[in-house]
């Protein structure tokens, strides 16, 4: 970790570290209160700034800052995190405990040291938010921040990555790393280099969202499925002419099916030379979206649009689109107007965009969770920072029920009766169309609730503000406003202590998540900052979760009338299935790690060549070895000038477009590779072989087709006219994200967004 001392080198290492130390340099921080209380503004930021490698100098001073900045003045456990984190740490501090200062004072801690540093949030509403609320703090220490936004172009993208301290969305920043490792010039690239970040909710980026690659496509025709098709997919039955399998990842059309497929279509063998490449391909995608793809659980129509819902965040993945035909069938199965195709340009996982800085530290409010992970595909370690005032949350254990009707009835009655005592009512739903579900049946028992879905995220803040206020019902998918707090009474805390009396806010879960990581998450909105506040899940032994976990094996109970379990076994069994299912995406990450990693080592050693041919002469030089004659004429033409971008950008074409195929082959190879285990080979290493083979002769091949479309391309006074050879740059652009678990449903699959323009 470059820049820091010996000081913080010696705090920094194993997990374990002595967290007496800590306590005790906040502590030193605290003797010093007075001397730097005394100091005026200017001479407040002077000593922040001579201090910034001096552990309690640094902590004393940073915590005036911000009581004089933002009327705030940090907790000694605030102050704790921000240790932590500059020590490289992920912390773990509970809801309401403040994590968003710690994250700045640590942010200008870093900057202070001379580190430009990206502060990685969950979503852009959260960037813009904390950038605007840490304003004051920076500008006092003479630190510019600033946020990047969907919405801002090019120009504005490039201004904001030149701040000392920049809020981003995880997506935005990878998305411009990709769109930036595929500009033409350099003048299109809109990053500065950074060397920390701090990523909150980090157990989200980085475990929930490790499994996404981030991918940037263009324009192409694609594979989209005709009207007539959709129309044939939607005579297909279930069981007979196609089926799904146990996961609901993928259908697969039975040969009784595909006869029918035939004859409606009026064709031959869908498997024929004629067909398998195009009618068959449309026809998969077709059943994909029919089958596995249901709308209000992984997308939703709005405004004449299909919009895609993030399954672990239930809200709606902003601009994103399915790529490979997909959201053209979904658009189709919903008789909406059919988007263009497209074709991969490059893709980078998480873990990739987060290897990309030199430091790297997180917070979250459940981080020894997902400790395991953090430590095995990041190597960082967790730091448990105590809450300011002990939790004195009730968690209830989980009241299980024999089927899922029977706990949705029985979660209905609890909370009509909770609700006829006052007190605040959080329900946590995994989906839109189960939280709509729920708030109708509340109609029927006269209780009005406030919904927060995909479907009206944008009343977000407004709905998480009253949450906590008297009577009050919120039904929520897994968004329930995570980063920012629930303050018992209302927004303004105005009947906060007749909401104490009544035991403060209830969460309660409907069915269980895939970790017991995501429950606490939604445990976690009641009890902040000491509040009283209770929580409990109602489970049904026939829950999705419970079900795959199991694998099979089954529990013989005997419920109650009202279909309660009260059984010791159920709650062991429900536990292993949870666990199970979780070792399960553990195990998959650890796959999902290895094939990418190969991937992403050959992207450097591409971009090394890339950076080349970008920043200097020698496309011009290798052209001009390799094809002398033309080089002349060229050159004779247009001057040199003029030659050399037409030879940087017909070589950088190449590079793109062969990198682009490689990427299509192995995502291929890499579908087909599992069929290697049946001759008992291992399919990482098959892969990883075959892989490698391809890379070899990527850029011989590149360098080989750019000598002959140079002998052969228009070049004149405006450059090369590479369209005329079909390999002009995209007109317009995408980013998507696809999921590679199997174990989330097909809104998890794939994901993407519609981006900027190639200028």
């Amino acid at each position: 970790m470059a820049g820091f001392n010996w000081f913080w080198k010696a705090l920094s290492g194993k997990q374990g570290r002595n967290q007496k130390r800590s306590v005790g340099l906040v502590a030193r921080a605290a003797e010093l209160e007075s001397q730097v209380q005394a100091l005026s503004d200017a001479g407040l930021a002077d000593f922040t700034r001579q201090h910034a490698t001096d552990a309690p100098e640094l902590l004393a001073a940073l915590r005036e800052v911000s009581q004089r900045t933002l009327s705030m003045r940090p907790f000694d456990v605030q102050l704790q995190g921000a240790l932590a984190l500059m020590e490289g740490d992920v912390v773990q501090m509970a809801t309401g405990e403040g994590k968003t200062l710690s994250g700045a004072l640590a942010a200008a801690g870093f900057a202070l040291r001379g580190h430009r540093v990206h502060s990685v949030t969950v979503n852009d509403y959260l960037a813009g938010r904390d950038a605007q609320w840490m304003q004051p703090l920076f500008g006092f220490l003479g630190l510019s921040v600033a946020a990047i936004s969907p919405q801002e172009g090019p120009g504005e993208r490039r201004k904001a990555y030149a701040a000392d301290i920049v809020y981003a969305a995880v997506n935005e920043l990878g998305f411009d790393v990709l769109r930036d490792r595929c500009a033409p010039t350099v003048e299109d690239r809109v990053q500065s280099p950074a060397d920390v970040a701090i990523i909150d909710e980090a157990d989200s980026v980085l475990v929930d969202e490790a499994l996404v690659p981030l991918v940037l496509a263009g324009n192409e025709p694609g594979t989209a499925p005709t009207g007539q098709i959709t129309d044939v997919v939607r005579r297909l039955q279930l069981g007979d002419d196609y089926t799904v399998d146990e996961g609901r990842r993928n259908v697969f059309l039975t040969d009784t099916g595909a006869a029918r497929v035939e004859r409606l279509l009026g064709i031959g063998s869908l498997y024929d030379a004629e067909h398998v490449g195009t009618t068959l391909v449309q026809v998969n995608v077709a059943l994909h979206a029919h089958e596995l793809l249901q709308r209000d659980v992984d997308y939703i129509v709005r405004d004449g649009k299909v919009q895609l819902i993030d399954a672990s965040k239930g809200r709606v993945a902003e601009l994103q689109r399915w790529p490979d035909g997909l959201q053209a069938a979904v658009e189709a199965k919903e008789g909406l107007q059919v988007s263009e195709g497209g074709r991969i340009l490059d893709s980078m996982t998480i873990q990739q965009l987060v290897g990309r800085y030199d430091i790297t530290c997180g917070m979250t409010g459940t981080a020894t969770s997902a400790g395991d992970q953090f430590r095995e595909f990041y190597g960082l370690h967790v730091s448990v920072i105590e809450p300011n005032v002990p939790c004195i949350r009730d968690d209830e254990p989980d009241r299980i029920y024999a089927t899922t009707d029977d706990a949705f009835a029985a979660l209905v009655d609890e909370v009509v009766e909770l609700n006829g005592t006052g007190r605040p009512i959080l329900v946590g739903t995994r989906d839109v169309a189960e939280s709509e579900r729920l708030a109708d049946a509340l109609v029927l028992r006269g209780i009005e609730s406030s919904v927060l879905n995909a479907k009206n995220d944008e009343l977000e803040a407004q709905v998480i503000a009253n949450a906590g206020d008297i009577g009050r019902v919120t039904v929520s998918t897994q968004m329930a406003g995570r980063g920012t707090d629930i303050r018992l009474g209302g927004a303004d805390e105005s009947n906060r202590d007749a909401v104490v009396e009544r035991g403060g806010l209830c969460v309660i879960g409907l069915g269980k998540h895939r970790t017991d990581r995501l429950d606490n998450q939604l445990r976690g909105r009641a009890g902040r900052q000491g509040d009283p506040g209770s929580s409990v899940f109602f489970v049904s032994l026939d829950d999705p979760v419970i079900s795959e976990g199991a694998a099979g094996e089954t529990l013989s109970v005997l419920p109650e009338e009202d279909g309660r379990v009260r059984d010791k076994r159920a709650y062991q069994f429900i536990d292993r299935a949870q666990r199970v299912t979780e070792a399960t995406m553990l195990s998959i990450h650890a796959t999902t790690w290895k094939y990418n990693k190969l991937i992403g080592d050959q992207r450097e050693i591409l971009d090394e060549r890339r950076e080349k041919l970008l920043t200097t002469n020698a496309a011009w030089e290798e052209l001009s070895k390799l094809a002398s004659a033309r080089a002349k004429e060229v050159e004779s033409a247009v001057g040199r000038d003029v030659a050399e971008d037409a030879a940087r950008e017909i070589m950088l074409s190449h590079l793109d477009r062969g990198w682009s195929d490689h990427l299509a082959d192995l995502d291929d190879l890499r579908e087909s590779i599992h069929l290697r285990a049946l001759a008992k080979e291992s399919p990482i290493d098959e892969f990883h072989r075959a892989a490698i083979g391809a890379f070899k002769n990527l850029v011989n091949n590149a360098v080989t087709e750019s000598v002959q479309t140079f002998q052969e391309v228009e070049i004149d006074g405006e450059g090369a006219h590479l369209e005329d050879t079909g390999l002009a740059r995209p007109s317009s652009t995408w980013t998507y994200m696809v999921n590679d678990n199997p174990l989330s449903n097909g809104g998890g699959s794939v994901v993407g967004s519609i981006a900027a323009m190639f200028r």
